[in-house]
């Protein structure tokens, strides 16, 4: 380096290159091999990964995939290559950036794939329903296509159709009618009337039900069947009783023509005959029966000797429910061929991969993947190679909104540190066009790693890349592949977390989930029964006043009660108020004794960290209305995913919100429907993730929230006193639901004292407004309040009686949100809360008369220590 490395010259050595990026080389886990490597690359900006690899798409064109070109073989640990950052920034600023940077939002399409009209090819494509294919074209009339139909049938055969196709061909009832189709083609069994104007339930049974040997019936995309599904289906088996498959699932009566077709025997070209002799499967070796919708699978037909050469049976996505686990796993156990199987995992076959395995000892493979690996992990869980998740768009959606949705895919993320602090939000990159084409493999090829090159040997001048060297010997041709979640096993939910790029098995998390609700229903807490106090004040028998040592301006400010004095040392006082943990260290340290009180009781985390406060509500009372539903993401991913798919599946709404464990303020809070963006967020650091209220209660049409002071003289028994000071935080912006405002701070949340423009609104003045704006009674509002509250401490005394301590009085922040009912919701509970608004601002009690802000610590004070209960009320 030339200079001391401090008085910003460039790094010119290796040795300090070194010395200046020891930490971060060993956190990157590039072998110390390359370090030299690096440090030339670096220095010169050599970007040579091009001349090495090349990009090329998938075949459907949805993702790129990069592969080894440079030479017959690469070996491992042979080389490091730079991958520039093509896009950084903080998650706030993500949406302004692509609209306003020039190039950018371009770019990160192309990147990302999602720069095509998925539509774009639908005129020219092939549609396939059930396997049924048509090609778009000049679209033949109805009479047109029959006459086709019968010209084919006397060219291929005998002139009888068995098989006719009239999809697409805007037939309505009154056509439908007038073809008088079952005299035309009596010996038909299969008929494909998809994508047509049929609306009639009556004339359609009446007419379909004609076709006495009728084997398959498809009615999609009929108004018909989105309208009168269930009452027509009901029909149609009545008076069908040889229907095999009804819309593309097979029917109770399912036989060998069902899984003639499934296998590949029936088919247009091929539709059987009315007199079908036996053992027309002997020769289907591959049978794909999944999403058909069975619920029993054991039938004459499906059968060892019907089915003797069978070896790939898929039976996913099938209920199953009248067949028990011991007599499917016997069946199945009687094929000779049998040695792939793919089921759901947890399923109609049991819970467990290894289960089945050690029932179908013939199995070689289970879902795609090798039998012997399976029991060698011991995973009870797996799923084939997983399908990965492709953005899905429409075309008028904008390209920025389909980036933002895409680059959960895509992104990657640290965060800057410093000798000072560590920042408080994270810094998201996408890399670069050759980084982003490293697909994920569970046994990769290469490793990628961020990497922060300080040139001038300080963080002022850094420049973030991403470095990339292989760990496996790769040949020419091969992809190259990194792991997505490096370093992450199944002790921190390695599976679950895969489900942020892949198609993950919904019905376990589903099922996780609902395990989890039923654990959460069988809570219930007896509330503690109502003691009279027990807390004496505090005085000394000389009269003279109590010390008080504080590290709160604030206190030190106005705690003017000549029953107290402030003091500057800890060791000598009565009563120890500080913002700071008092642990066993700090005692010992700034000589605190168990004789001091401290404001602050033991393990209150249980309250005032995220995660504990709602693990201590779910211990108490399972799922209280007062509290969203919530789960902690480092323990709970599995139940959050199967919450998420439910609400998918049933049309709800899926908007959640992302908090740190014990962030305030707001800080690294993200609000998101998006589940790929929920998983990522475990990358910087411990959050839980809860139901976000979507639709509050709101004030002049902004979201608010109240923040309550909660006083505590005791825990056993519980003596709490609500403040009559409480305050109301508005948003600046109107209230919006729209995708673009979750980006926006002032819009979504309610803490503006700490950044951007805030207005302080009076309480009284509030609640009169409010109360006139959505004609309701403020004091049942409060009194809602008022007991949420109290539930909320009588759970932390029933779940954590080892709270309490005669030595401890502290106040805490309840944050409390509205909903459209005006029923209570708790956000959170915050240790030593920030009052300054509470000693700034006069105000009007509800009930009362004037409060002076300069009294709020006396107030505090008196109620805690001495007794009193001016400005508070016992709850």
């Amino acid at each position: 380096m030339d200079g001391d490395g401090d008085g910003g010259k460039r790094i010119t050595r290796y040795s300090d290159f070194v010395k200046v990026h020891e930490l971060l080389l060993t956190a990157s886990g590039l072998p110390q091999s390359l370090h030299f490597q690096l440090f030339q690359k670096l220095t010169s900006e050599t970007f040579d990964g091009g001349a090495h690899f090349a990009i090329e798409p998938t075949s459907d064109g949805r993702q790129r995939r990069l592969l080894l070109t440079s030479s017959d073989f690469m070996a491992k640990e042979s080389q490091v290559f730079l991958v520039d950052h093509a896009w950084t920034f903080r998650l706030s600023d993500a949406y302004k950036q692509l609209q306003e940077v020039s190039g950018l939002a371009e770019r990160m399409a192309a990147l990302m794939c999602v720069d095509i009209d998925l539509n774009s090819n639908v005129e020219e494509a092939e549609e396939v329903v059930d396997g049924i294919s048509h090609q778009n074209g000049t679209k033949l009339s109805v009479f047109e296509a029959m006459e086709s139909e019968i010209q084919a049938a006397k060219e291929n055969g005998d002139g009888a159709v068995r098989w006719l196709e009239l999809e697409e061909l805007d037939i309505d009832d009154d056509t439908f009618l007038s073809l008088d189709l079952s005299s035309r083609f009596p010996g038909l069994l299969a008929l494909s009337l998809c994508g047509n104007k049929l609306e009639n339930v009556e004339i359609i049974a009446r007419e379909v039900t004609k076709f006495e040997q009728l084997r398959a019936l498809w009615l999609n995309n009929n108004p018909v069947v989105k309208n009168c599904d269930s009452q027509l289906e009901n029909r149609v088996l009545q008076g069908l009783p040889r229907l095999e498959i009804y819309n593309s699932h097979f029917t109770a009566k399912f036989g060998a023509w069902a899984l003639g077709f499934c296998g590949g025997v029936y088919g247009k070209e091929n539709p059987g005959s009315i007199h079908e002799g036996d053992h027309q499967l002997e020769s289907v070796s591959s049978l794909d029966l999944s999403n058909r919708c069975i619920h029993n699978l054991i039938s004459k037909a499906f059968s060892p000797v019907e089915l003797p050469s069978l070896s790939y049976l898929n039976i996913r996505g099938n209920p199953m429910e009248q067949n028990s686990v011991a007599v499917l796993l016997e069946v199945l156990k009687e094929f000779p061929c049998l040695q792939s199987l793919e089921v759901d995992v947890p399923g109609p076959l049991g819970e467990s991969a290894i289960d089945i395995l050690e029932s179908l000892p013939k199995l070689s493979e289970l879902n795609g993947v090798n039998a012997s690996k399976i029991l060698d992990t011991g995973k009870h869980v797996i799923d084939s190679v997983l399908q990965p998740r492709l953005p899905e768009w429409t075309a008028e959606e904008p390209v920025t909104d389909r980036i933002i949705s895409a680059m959960w895919l895509y992104l990657m993320t640290y965060r800057l540190a410093d000798e000072e602090k560590i920042d408080e939000t994270s810094v998201w990159y996408v890399m670069d066009e050759l980084g982003s084409a490293l697909r994920h493999n569970d046994e990769p090829n290469f490793r990628v790693a961020p990497f922060l090159f300080m040139p001038e040997g300080n963080l002022a001048s850094a420049v973030s890349f991403s470095i990339l060297w292989p760990t496996q010997n790769v040949q020419k041709g091969d992809e190259c592949t990194r792991d997505f979640l490096f370093g992450i096993g199944e002790d921190k939910q390695r599976s679950a977390r895969l489900s942020a790029w892949f198609h993950t098995p919904q019905n376990y998390f589903i099922k996780e989930y609902e395990k989890h609700c039923q654990k959460l229903q069988s809570k219930s807490l007896i509330s503690p029964s109502v003691q009279s106090s027990a807390t004496r004040s505090i005085h000394h028998t000389d009269g003279s006043p109590l010390r008080v040592y504080t590290d709160l301006p604030h206190v030190e400010e106005f705690l003017t009660r000549s029953e107290f004095v402030i003091i500057s040392e800890p060791k000598d006082a009565d009563i120890v108020w500080t913002s700071t943990q008092v642990d066993e260290d700090m005692k010992k340290a700034a000589g605190i004794t168990d004789q001091q009180y401290i404001n602050q009781f033991p393990f209150e985390a249980c309250l005032v960290m995220k995660h504990h406060l709602a693990e201590t509500v779910h211990k108490a009372y399972g799922s209280p209305e007062w509290l969203q539903p919530t789960y902690n993401l480092e323990t709970h991913l599995s139940q959050l995913i199967g919450d998420y798919y439910v609400r998918k599946r049933d049309g709800l709404d899926n908007l959640w919100i992302l908090k740190p464990w014990n962030m305030a303020r707001t800080i690294d809070t993200t609000v998101t429907d998006n589940l790929s963006c929920i998983i990522r967020h475990m990358e910087t650091g411990p959050k839980i993730c809860q139901k976000y209220i979507e639709h509050p209660a709101l004030f002049n049409g902004k979201k608010f929230d109240l923040r309550y002071i909660v006083l505590v003289r005791s825990i056993n028994p519980l003596e709490i006193f609500l403040s009559d000071v409480f305050w109301v935080r508005l948003a600046n912006n109107q209230y919006s639901l729209d995708k673009h405002s979750f980006f926006e701070y002032e819009t979504h949340f309610t803490v503006m004292n700490y950044r951007g423009r805030f207005s302080h609104k009076n309480t009284p003045e509030f609640v009169t407004e409010f109360e006139q704006e959505h004609q309701v009674k403020w004091s049942e509002i409060h009194l809602r309040v008022r007991t949420m509250i109290r539930s909320v401490f009588e759970a932390a005394a029933a779940v954590h009686p080892d709270m309490h301590s005669p030595k401890s009085r502290a106040i805490y922040g309840v944050d409390v949100m509205l909903d459209t009912s005006f029923r209570p919701k708790l956000l959170e509970v915050t240790y030593c809360p920030d009052c300054t608004r509470a000693c700034k601002y006069d105000t009007e009690a509800l009930v009362g008369g004037e409060i002076k802000g300069r009294d709020f610590f006396n107030d505090v004070f008196g109620c805690l220590f001495l007794n009193e209960t001016t400005h508070v009320s016992p709850l």
